[in-house]
């Protein structure tokens, strides 16, 4: 049995979808369509079907996920023990964080890293999802987090400092009028939403965002009050603090990865690297650069 015909099939029964086996792995569609027929033919059984609720695993197609998870831990367990001890700054490295950090603090660390390790393939991930480390969907994971995950080696990189922030338009017309703020609806993290859902004490939210660059792009429509990261809000010229940060708010930022990879010359070279970044930016993720109203 071809281990990659399993491992497109544990990529679509995994994601729900041939389109989103296809996307996580970087394929076209009618391939992975054409691989798991082929698949199923070649086992003589049926492993997924569609119903108008989705894609569906059968019993079958149930089996030989279990068995496939089996096989995916096998290689990754030779594929760590020898990679593990790759000493050479060449290769692949795939790095995983959220939009708002990787196109924003983050970006111009990881062009130096590139700048000083040229033979280092850097593949940057910017999601909110949380990459499986563990399946390799990354190699490093950088995070706000105040509980990383046990199994993985970690590193914290800083703390960011949080707050309210309004653009000053809408700020200055809710002073003068004396009214209270509208607060945005926002499904970025747990976090986020949690404090949202403390302070707006039950107010109706008739805009929601799932992301924190939409979150800013919003205040700058003069329609509410919203948390940010400080390192967000204090380097954006039309937005402002409606009150300092909260010490109970903050969150670690943790550079994450596997410890297979513990040995593996580039993402030790990219964790100190980031290290000595994230030192410098001390003051921005902080929120000491003062910028309330």
């Amino acid at each position: 049995m071809n281990w990659d015909d399993l491992r497109l099939f544990l990529a679509v029964a995994r994601e729900g979808s041939i389109s989103g086996g296809a996307r996580k792995l970087g394929v076209q569609h009618s391939t992975v369509s054409r691989r798991i027929r082929a698949l199923e033919k070649t086992m003589g059984v049926r492993l997924i079907e569609r119903k108008k609720s989705g894609y569906e695993l059968t019993p079958a197609g149930e089996s030989l996920k279990l068995a496939a998870c089996k096989m995916e831990h096998e290689v990754l367990e030779v594929d760590g023990s020898l990679g593990g001890w790759d000493t050479h700054l060449t290769g692949e490295l795939r790095v995983t964080a959220t939009n708002m950090m990787a196109s924003g603090i983050l970006m111009p660390m990881f062009a130096r890293f590139s700048l000083n390790y040229p033979d280092v393939d850097l593949h940057l991930l910017a999601s909110n999802k949380n990459s499986s480390l563990v399946e390799r969907d990354a190699d490093v994971a950088i995070r706000m987090t105040n509980t990383p995950n046990d199994a993985l080696i970690g590193k914290q990189l800083g703390t960011v400092a949080t707050t309210v922030y309004a653009s000053h338009e809408y700020l200055k017309q809710m002073q003068e009028e004396g009214t209270k703020p509208v607060w945005l609806g926002v499904n970025c993290c747990a976090f986020h939403k949690s404090w949202t859902g403390k302070k707006a004490a039950g107010q109706r939210q008739n805009i929601y965002v799932d992301d924190t660059l939409l979150t800013a792009a919003a205040l700058k429509q003069h329609i509410g009050v919203a948390y940010l990261p400080c390192f967000m809000g204090d380097t954006d010229q039309e937005l402002v603090r409606v009150c300092p940060p909260d010490p109970q708010m903050k969150l670690g930022v943790w550079l994450l990865f596997h410890q297979d990879l513990k040995r593996t010359a580039r993402v030790l070279a990219f964790r100190d690297h980031m290290i000595e970044e994230m030192k410098q930016q001390a003051h921005l993720l902080e929120g000491l650069l003062a910028k309330e109203n």
